[in-house]
């Protein structure tokens, strides 16, 4: 089963920027499509970014333009680089795996996430 951990959160300003890591365990990492989930206070988590095993990127319309996902499938590792940040990026960001069918992980087998708050 893999497990993820993610980094690189923080408090930034209005506009600022921000670059997410995820440490994913598990060799079968590389084969899945992998996404980040951004959960605010008191909503839902949902993805905001995803690419495939082999790097095509699929985005929410919230996040597009802004922010940019990669993968380095040697190191077992996703990015999110996150640019032109505002108030409702705020929250926690998560990395898992992503299945387009089901908008959403192969299993909900969650990490601890990375806080992100974005001020005015």
């Amino acid at each position: 089963q893999m497990h993820f951990v993610e980094s690189g959160g923080g408090l930034v300003q209005l506009g600022g920027s921000l670059n997410l890591s995820c440490e994913a365990d598990g060799d079968i990492f590389r084969q899945w499509p992998a996404g980040w989930y951004h959960q605010a206070p008191g909503k839902q988590r949902g993805m905001v970014a995803a690419v495939t095993a082999d790097g095509v990127t699929k985005y929410a319309d919230s996040v597009l333009g802004r922010f940019t996902i990669s993968r380095d499938n040697v190191k077992n590792t996703l990015l999110l680089q996150m640019n032109s940040l505002r108030p409702e990026d705020t929250g926690v960001y998560y990395c898992n795996t992503y299945l387009t069918d089901y908008d959403g992980p192969l299993r909900a087998n969650w990490g601890q996430g990375t806080s992100v708050t974005v001020s005015s």
